[in-house]
C-alpha cells in the first residue's frame, strides 16, 4: 500500500480514506484480511500509535471487524460498503460545486461540461 501523505490532515484520517477509497473501487474486496497495525505502520513507515487510531476509527465506523485474535478484515455488511462510496461521491461532489460557485456558472453549462469532460476522460482511458 503506497500512500502520500499531506500534512494538512491528521495521517490517522488519511490511512481510513485511502482504505475508503481501495474499498469502494474494489482493490479491497469485503471479508478480505488486511495489514496487522504493525505492518501497516511499517508499510507506510508511519507510528504504529497512528496506525492503531486509524484501525479503531475504522471498527468504529463498521469497515473492519476483528474476532478475537485473527487478523482484522474489511467488512462484510453491504450497506457499510455503499455508504462508502455514496461518501466519497458525496465529498467530492460538493468539493466540485464549492469551487464552481466561485466562478457562477449557469447549471446547464455546468452539466454540458461535465458530459464532456467525462466522455473524453472515458475515452482516453479506454484508449490506453
Amino acid at each position: 500500500m503506497n500512500v502520500s501523505f499531506n500534512k494538512r490532515d491528521p495521517v490517522y484520517l488519511q490511512v481510513v480514506r485511502q482504505f475508503k477509497e481501495r474499498i469502494a473501487t474494489g482493490s479491497f474486496e469485503p471479508g478480505q484480511e488486511i495489514p496487522s497495525r504493525r505492518e501497516l505502520a511499517n508499510q507506510l513507515k508511519i507510528n504504529p500509535n497512528t496506525a492503531q487510531r486509524a484501525y479503531k476509527e475504522m471498527e468504529e465506523e463498521g469497515l473492519i471487524y476483528t474476532e478475537g485474535n485473527n487478523p482484522s478484515r474489511i467488512t462484510k455488511d453491504e450497506h457499510v460498503l455503499a455508504a462508502v462510496r455514496g461518501e466519497l461521491l458525496e465529498e467530492a461532489v460538493d468539493s466540485f460545486i464549492t469551487s464552481i460557485r466561485r466562478i457562477q456558472v449557469p447549471f446547464d453549462e455546468l452539466v454540458e461540461v461535465m458530459k464532456e469532460s467525462y466522455q473524453r476522460q472515458s475515452e482516453e482511458e479506454g484508449g490506453k
